[in-house]
């Protein structure tokens, strides 16, 4: 081999004198241009001889035991909201919160002048008085006449008019009772209380305004904790769920099936998000062909709002020993999916792959490897099909940081 290697760079030396000599002397004739390509593949020969099989790095495909993820788009919203209404009118007294403040339930939020109110109130507490002297004298009267019967002092006809006198008298009574509990409504109303914990908007109206009962809102209150994440799957992904909630023992109509998803907010930097499926819509929209999905997730430290986008990762299949390899592996050949494989000799040959989902930094192969093989992970351009190469063995970890 060292004699082959010092003929073929006697011969390169060669070549480069007669390409010297072109350039200062006389034109070139046949035979030199005949010199001049075979000087070209020895030199070529000389650098691949010298240089030896390219080295490329192997390594086994990744085997574990997988769930695909399939990942769809949605919206967080709020799983509780209200429009705050006044329910008398009257004018805006005072507004007693900070704007996009936390409120719990119960908290005073607004006060209309109540002045009207009041004054409403004690006129319904006095003519309960009123009724209710008249309703004691009727019963007298109705009394005195039922003992005077007995005696025959007094006609039937008489009894039966103090009897309607009672009966009015309590109709009349029970009537300023109703009148009463209204009255106490619209004072207990004018101070406008939080009906739920959440997140409070700005105050829509200032104080010295008219509030219109059961119309103007005043403000807007949406939960902050839990959250809920919509997203829409088309039916081919609604069957599949179906299904694998059936093997889980579950229907996914019921409660979404209770299964684990991970929701990932365009901030890298925050993790994803844990929630359960709770909820699907009970038939397929006829015009889109989709079925909304509903998921549930905590939110104690109020990091997620209502009206984010985000992507939720749901599992798309049972449990099952999966081949990963990394995508840096995969090459493409047309409408093909191709891995390089390396033998014992260091020939490289080419296997047809289906490729997956990416999971744990790896891309899952369906179809055309079982794990036992020998593939290219780098240098992949060097391990052309056909070529020997100088393999590198090594070890994928099980998860990749890529």
């Amino acid at each position: 081999m060292i004699v082959e290697l010092f003929a073929v760079n006697c011969l390169c030396s060669a070549y480069i004198h007669l390409v010297r000599h072109h350039l200062t002397g006389p034109p070139m004739t046949h035979f030199s241009r005949l010199l001049c390509a075979l000087g070209l593949a020895l030199f070529a020969f000389s650098a691949t001889a010298q240089q030896g099989p390219p080295p490329v790095t192997v390594a086994n495909p990744v085997v574990k035991t997988i769930v695909e993820d399939d990942e769809f788009v949605g919206r967080f919203g709020a799983r509780a909201e209200v429009q705050m209404r006044a329910r008398v009118s009257g004018y805006l007294q005072e507004v007693h919160f900070t704007d996009g403040s936390l409120v719990e339930q119960g908290q005073l939020l607004f006060s209309i002048d109540r002045r009207q109110f009041d004054t409403a109130l004690r006129q319904a507490q006095s003519q309960i008085d009123v009724a209710r002297a008249t309703f004691d004298f009727a019963e007298e009267q109705l009394e005195r006449a039922e003992q005077l019967i007995q005696n025959g002092n007094i006609p039937q006809s008489v009894v039966d008019e103090r009897r309607e006198a009672f009966l009015s008298a309590q109709g009349e009574l029970e009537q300023t009772r109703a009148a009463l509990e209204l009255a106490e409504l619209d004072v207990e109303y004018s101070q406008i209380r939080a009906p739920m914990a959440g997140r409070i908007d700005q105050s829509l109206v200032d104080p010295g305004n008219l509030v219109t009962a059961n119309d103007t809102v005043l403000t807007t209150i949406v939960s902050s904790d839990p959250i809920y994440f919509y997203f829409d799957i088309d039916e081919r992904y609604f069957l599949a769920y179906a299904r694998d909630a059936r093997a889980r023992g579950v229907s996914l109509q019921e409660g979404g099936g209770g299964l684990e998803v991970k929701v990932t907010l365009s901030d890298r930097q925050i993790p994803p998000q844990t929630g359960v499926l709770d909820f699907s819509e009970n038939r397929l929209d006829e015009q889109t062909g989709t079925m909304r999905i509903r998921a549930v997730l905590d939110n104690p430290d109020e990091l997620l709002t209502p009206g984010l986008f985000g992507r939720v990762n749901v599992p798309g299949s049972l449990p099952y020993e999966g081949i990963l390899v990394p995508d840096s592996a995969i090459v493409a050949d047309q409408n093909r999916r191709l891995v390089r494989t390396v033998d014992d000799e260091g020939n490289v040959s080419s296997l047809p792959v289906r490729p997956g989902p990416r999971i744990d930094g790896y891309r899952v192969i369906r179809e055309g490897l079982d794990g036992s093989e020998v593939i290219v992970v780098e240098g992949i351009v060097r391990a052309r099909e056909g070529a020997v190469v100088a393999p590198e063995m090594t070890e994928l970890p099980p998860v990749s940081e890529n």
